[in-house]
């Protein structure tokens, strides 16, 4: 039987806008932008229902323990509680999730891994009691040794986080406690080191950052009279969540089904599992409609975050500037369980040697287990600890020998043509030493502006701003420079496709195209690429974007710079294949009226059929009449392998990525203050389908590798594991006093792979501009610098 209930208010609609033009290449407006900045704009945590109850979470205070018992009957004696579940009260025989592997209780089962870890769920008619009821569950804790590091996890006594793991990972790791090992190694690094007349060595420490999205984990389950249940989340990949919670919650997927909701922000943050189970259960359970809405200390425990990582790295040179050899160490900390660490660890060690040109490596890359907290996608994947480390080595190597940073770099560059650690072959432009040469060459901002403005000086120019800390006297300059290099689309072989319906039809006199996805706009910009790709196809005015769901194939994750690529494909695809199936209705109609339908190369224009010589032979309203045209196409990349485990080697990546910056600083060296004053950015983008979007989407970007290195680190005490700043008070993110000026130079090399040649975009610039800020740093105060963020007393000396 279909589910009957009344839709819940937030329910996303159609979106529809009309352009005379508007096709890829203009920057056109988004059909979202006027909503979200008036308020309007309804995100998944404004869902509502009528008869909804409300969801809560009990959460481990603990980070590793034995769970002795669970007390839930004062939680389920309070008035106004519908229902308590744990672990006993799962459905089905499949209990853990997980993206690759299903390592994640949806409920902790008699061990807590990590600090937050779901224990318990309750549902009542109010917030607040459901977080009162919460809190009266009474659980008997044994607490358990803690693994926090790489020397307790890989003891020879170490405890097993997952005893008995028989995932297709574990086979090759040489210890439980490691997730996934990925070497590369390629020529001989130790006979090339004897070559070098310089060689430098480094160790580096890359802090924990949130993804630090400004809407909370949110969404609205409601079942239906089908036994089944209709889930509204804001969510990176609709297809993944599914394929995960229909088995705990023993349903077959057509009877869960999924739409998006508005999202406030992902960063990869939402490619995981939170409340989606947890709501559908509850829903289940009570057979009423549940919402669940993490606060924000709840949502620091809710979702994964970016690697921590320790990275050891050796690179030679010869005295006129060549690198001869790189070898390097990386060591991620994946916390308690894996989520997207294996994938992590491949980036991170194919991308690790930087874009430059290396003929002899010997990389090793893993991820551990630990008690810490769970650590997944984040913007940059596993590209953005390695590109921190190798830049800092640069400019290590060009002091050493005495030359320009720049110049060094360009030296060294990769260009196309040139062969990866991996044995790939980079096919497509890759444009290194001009990003660099474009960034260099950008005159530089004037210095200490606040000594010629008098009495109009602004404090916001200054180290410490409107605290009025500083007042320039130890006030010192530095300009850095880094660049970087992040593969685009999913690696290692994984069958990454992306699907799209496209309908055309004519809707009050004129031809409508609407396209349909299940791609997650989680603020990137995909509905409208998608409405402009349509017009450029289809020829229409008219594009209506039909709302993200599980009844069209899947779109793929948005992450790792895909959806323009990927998604964007699609729709050009099937569009391509709707305006086809449309010339050849016109043929059969109109054919013999003109014999360019048979001959010509035929376009759709205005919604028109025109020749290539500009001559119109038809409408598309009269070709159609009350038909439509409803195609639904899947659309691939060129195939990747895995990377051989023993060697590395292997196509492993679909397209690359580069993007470099300058950053300016001034630095308060008396008090360890930092203002950056620019962060100057030149990126290749292949094709600019939506300019305006594009230099957003990069000044984004930047923004967040700005946030790394001086002020974002969650803590995580060494001594308990437990988060000690899960909070915005305590985890500081750039404001707009923070960010600087950040002037955009786009380059636009076609990739002869790529739709329309274009090369995604998104993650690119947070790589190089965190090495860039401490590069400019460094220069200022004359300290090595090799842990972010950068904190004033590392800056003062007073650690």
């Amino acid at each position: 039987m279909a589910n009957t209930r009344t839709a819940p208010s937030g329910t996303p609609t159609n979106v529809t806008q009309k352009h005379t033009k508007g096709g890829i290449g203009e920057s056109t407006l988004r059909p979202d932008g006027t909503l979200k900045v008036t308020g309007e704009f309804a995100y998944s945590s404004d869902m509502w229902h009528e008869d909804m109850l409300w969801g809560q979470t009990l959460r481990s205070p603990i980070a590793h323990a034995e769970i002795e018992s669970i007390d839930i009957s004062e939680a389920l004696a309070m008035p106004g509680v519908y229902s308590v579940l744990t672990y006993a009260d799962l459905p089905a025989e499949m209990k853990n999730y997980g993206l690759e592997i299903q390592d994640t209780p949806v409920l902790a089962n008699g061990r807590v891994r990590h600090h937050g870890e779901p224990i318990a769920l309750v549902a009542a008619d109010h917030p607040e009691t459901a977080r009162r009821a919460a809190a009266k569950i009474k659980i008997d804790f044994k607490e358990l040794p803690l693994v926090t590091d790489e020397a307790s996890a890989l003891a020879e006594d170490a405890i097993l986080i997952h005893p008995g793991r028989d995932d297709h990972h574990s086979g090759h790791v040489p210890h439980p406690n490691i997730v996934h090992r990925q070497p590369i190694i390629r020529g001989d690094a130790d006979e090339a080191a004897k070559r070098a007349d310089v060689i430098v060595t480094g160790e580096y420490t890359f802090g924990m950052q949130d993804q630090a999205f400004l809407g909370p984990e949110s969404g609205l389950a409601v079942p239906g009279e089908d036994g089944g249940v209709d889930l509204y989340v804001a969510t990176q990949w609709l297809h993944s969540d599914l394929k995960q919670i229909a088995p705990v919650l023993g349903l077959p997927e057509e009877k869960v089904r999924m739409t998006l909701s508005g999202v406030g922000g992902a960063f990869g943050g939402r490619e995981d599992i939170s409340m989606q189970i947890h709501a559908c259960l509850l829903a289940l359970a009570t057979n009423k409609p549940v919402k669940m809405v993490y606060n924000r200390f709840e949502s620091f425990f809710g979702h994964v975050h970016r690697h921590p990582a320790k990275l050891w790295y050796e690179h030679g040179a010869t005295k006129d500037g060549k690198i001869t050899h790189m070898k390097c160490r990386i060591v991620l900390d994946g916390g308690a369980y894996a989520s997207a660490s294996p994938a992590v660890v491949g980036n991170a060690s194919s991308l690790s040697v930087g874009p430059y040109v290396i003929d002899d490596v010997n990389i090793e890359a893993i991820a551990l287990y630990t008690n810490n907290p769970p650590c997944g996608a984040m913007r940059g994947f596993g590209a953005v600890q390695a590109c921190f480390a190798y830049e800092a080595q640069m400019d290590k190597l060009a002091a050493k020998l005495g030359m320009d940073p720049v110049e060094f770099r360009q030296l060294n560059a990769m260009e196309q043509g040139t062969i990866m650690p991996t044995g790939q072959v980079v096919d497509s432009p890759a444009p290194v030493a001009e990003l660099l040469r474009r960034v260099k060459e950008r005159p530089l901002p004037p210095e200490r502006q606040w000594e010629t403005a008098g009495e109009a000086a602004d404090l916001r120019a200054l180290p410490g701003g409107l605290s009025n800390t500083t007042h320039g006297e130890g006030v010192v300059r530095g300009v850095g420079y880094a660049v970087g290099i992040k593969n685009v689309g999913f690696s290692e072989g994984f069958d990454d496709y992306s699907t799209a319906r496209v309908r055309l039809e004519v809707i009050n006199g004129e031809p409508v195209a609407m396209v349909h996805t299940a791609m997650a706009e989680v603020g990137q910009g995909g509905v409208t690429v998608h409405a402009q790709i349509a017009r450029t196809e289809l020829g229409v005015t008219q594009v209506t974007i039909h709302p993200a769901d599980t009844q069209v194939g899947s779109a793929g994750s948005t992450s790792a710079s895909r959806q323009t690529y990927m998604t964007g494909g699609a729709v050009k695809n099937t569009c391509e294949a709707v305006r086809e199936a449309l010339l050849e209705m016109g043929r059969r109609k109109n054919g013999s009226y003109h014999p360019a339908w048979a001959h010509a190369e035929l376009l759709l224009e205005a919604g028109k059929v025109v020749t290539d010589g500009g001559e119109v032979l038809a409408d598309i309203a009269d070709i159609l009449e009350d038909e439509a045209i409803d195609l639904e196409l899947e659309f691939r990349h060129r195939p990747t392998v895995a990377f051989d485990l023993v060697t590395g080697q292997g196509d492993g990546h679909v397209q690359y990525t580069f993007a470099a910056h300058r950053a300016v600083v001034e630095v308060d060296t008396e008090l360890g203050l930092v203002k950056v004053i620019e962060l100057a950015t030149a990126q290749d983008v292949g094709k600019a389908l939506n300019m305006l979007s594009v230099v957003g989407q990069i000044q984004g970007g930047t923004t967040q590798g700005l946030g790394v290195a001086v002020m974002e680190e969650i803590i995580v005490d060494p001594k308990t594991a437990k988060v000690r700043n899960p909070s915005f008070t305590d985890y500081l993110i750039p404001t707009i006093l923070d960010t600087p000026t950040i002037p955009v130079d786009v380059l636009e090399l076609a990739d002869p792979n790529a739709p329309y040649g274009l090369r995604g975009l998104g993650e690119a610039p947070t790589l190089s501009s965190t090495p860039a800020v401490l590069a400019a740093i460094r220069q200022a105060t004359g300290l090595e610098l090799n842990k972010t963020p950068i904190r004033p007393e590392a800056l003062t000396g007073t650690l």
